[in-house]
């Protein structure tokens, strides 16, 4: 298994806190090999990819449909040894049956209109007793996440999907209830072996201020070097952590909210996100 430690340290830039969750429900679930062959679908902008590298010499490739998106992880990972992007569709993933010893599939389900298509695409290539790693945003998300949203939905049921202020709704075609997710994946041939989810204390509006705000700055190349290096998630290694940059008090703070999460939280509590890991039997 990957130290806890490593998996601190490749997350210290980190400013969404479920994120950082995500990324120890992974490296908790596909426990990467030298030896292993492991797809990321999609992988957007190669952060997995990026992370996986640092701790293994497994092979890797990373799908993703959306052209500029892959253009921005050839950018941070292109570099990386042992490393394929692919540009193409969940529905006619182009690789072999019984191909991959582990498939992530982080924040993507939310996003295509059939899921469960998807899902046997991606049990298909998956080996025999191979493992699938699946999260997705909760229906049920906590109030303070995303209030724009949780408050059309309550008052107007309605939300918004696009722009600055879409908050935990942006580009999604559905939030999920654990039901749903497990039905899905059930569906697709997987047996379940786990079930998460995860993050319920958070700074208010931390989505928007984060992806609405922060990382449009980040990609713009609007930040100074200091701020931009500890703003940067394939760049945990430049940060010097000194709360005299603004970037590491704001991490601060949001640690700070952070505390009280747990990597499980009991059933019916609101939660950023679900995951679910997926067996292919044997």
């Amino acid at each position: 298994m990957v130290d806890a430690a490593v998996i601190a340290h490749m997350t210290r830039n980190e400013a969404d806190m479920a994120f950082k969750k995500r990324v120890q429900t992974i490296f908790d679930w596909i426990n990467p090999q030298d030896d292993d062959l492991i797809l990321d679908c999609a992988c957007g902008r190669g952060f997995y990819l990026n992370m996986l590298r640092y701790v293994s010499k497994c092979r890797l490739i990373g799908l993703e449909l959306d052209w500029p998106v892959i253009q921005k992880a050839q950018q941070n990972v292109g570099h990386l040894p042992d490393l394929l992007l692919t540009n193409a569709n969940i529905y006619q993933l182009p690789y072999a049956d019984d191909t991959f010893d582990g498939v992530i599939l982080s924040e993507i389900l939310e996003h295509v209109d059939r899921d469960v298509d998807g899902l046997k695409e991606v049990f298909r290539v998956l080996k025999p007793g191979g493992v699938v790693a699946v999260t997705v945003p909760n229906a049920n998300y906590p109030f303070w996440w995303d209030p724009i949203n949780r408050t059309l939905e309550s008052v107007f049921h309605t939300h918004i999907q696009h722009g600055p202020l879409a908050g935990i709704w942006a580009n999604h075609v559905r939030l999920y209830t654990a039901e749903q997710l497990r039905s899905s994946v059930s569906a697709a041939g997987f047996a379940v072996e786990e079930e998460r989810a995860f993050t319920h204390h958070s700074f208010p509006f931390i989505h928007n201020i984060v992806y609405g705000l922060g990382k449009p700055l980040l990609e713009s190349g609007a930040l100074p070097a200091a701020m931009a290096n500890a703003a940067d998630r394939t760049a945990f290694d430049k940060n010097d952590g000194s709360l005299l940059n603004p970037i590491n008090l704001g991490l601060r703070i949001f640690n700070w909210f952070d505390r009280p999460n747990v990597i499980n939280e009991p059933p019916g509590r609101s939660t950023v996100n679900l995951a679910i890991k997926g067996r292919k039997p044997a």
